[in-house]
């Protein structure tokens, strides 16, 4: 079968794209935005260029039927040789998981930190305060704060905004982890350190704080309410 040049032109230009569009954004069955696609690689390109370490991000629909999220990710880290950081979320399992494959990357980067569902040290010791029934368990649930990833998945979204959600979700924590490895390394990003996921997290924090807010007063006005019926 012959092909002429412009067809194999053609398919080579599409196999070098998506090469290129892979290369960060390992891969991508949720967003499909262009934008958030092109964001993506650029700070993984400088953040590998900079620091040798290649921080990959998958975003998948649905997990395989006879895997969870570890082994998916094990299976993954087959194709890299690189010092890979891989940042996982399942959209229908509802599950975010952050894997290295090489151990002594752990050392550049907080991953229980990126992982937490706490905001802020504040929203931990408000946490800790209300759910802890021993000393131990508050102080495991006081260090257990600043999350960037799961207080935005778990913030409400529009109708037609969800995918928005995911897209600002991965790459706040994208960015945080970035942000680690280059100051464990020493250098600076030029890339990914505009303010706009700092906004982000302060309207999240916002939110919280004002739910919060209304929590504590309905909560110390029923213990008055019971005290001045005794």
């Amino acid at each position: 079968m012959k092909f002429s040049r412009g067809l194999t032109a053609l398919i080579l230009t599409l196999v070098f794209q998506t090469t290129l569009t892979a290369e960060y954004l390992y891969k991508d069955d949720v967003v499909n935005n262009p934008k958030f696609n092109e964001e993506v690689n650029k700070l993984g390109k400088e953040v590998y260029e900079k620091t040798g370490i290649s921080i990959k991000l998958v975003m998948i629909r649905d997990l395989p039927h006879t895997m969870d999220i570890t082994q998916y990710e094990e299976e993954i880290m087959k194709d890299f040789t690189k010092p890979t950081i891989l940042l996982t979320f399942a959209e229908l399992n509802s599950q975010v998981n952050i894997t290295v494959n090489e151990s002594s990357l752990y050392k550049h980067f907080n991953r229980n930190q990126v992982l937490s569902p706490v905001a802020s040290s504040a929203q931990a010791l408000v946490i800790a305060i209300f759910y802890s029934d021993n000393f131990e368990t508050f102080k495991s649930l006081l260090q257990d704060s600043g999350g960037t990833i799961l207080p935005l998945l778990g913030s409400k979204a529009k109708s037609g905004e969800i995918t928005s959600k995911y897209a600002s979700a991965m790459f706040n924590g994208y960015i945080d982890v970035a942000r680690q490895v280059a100051e464990s390394k020493g250098v600076t990003l030029d890339i990914g350190t505009g303010k706009s996921s700092v906004y982000v997290m302060l309207a999240v924090k916002v939110l919280f704080y004002g739910v919060l807010l209304m929590a504590l007063v309905m909560y110390i006005r029923k213990k008055l309410y019971k005290r001045r019926n005794k």
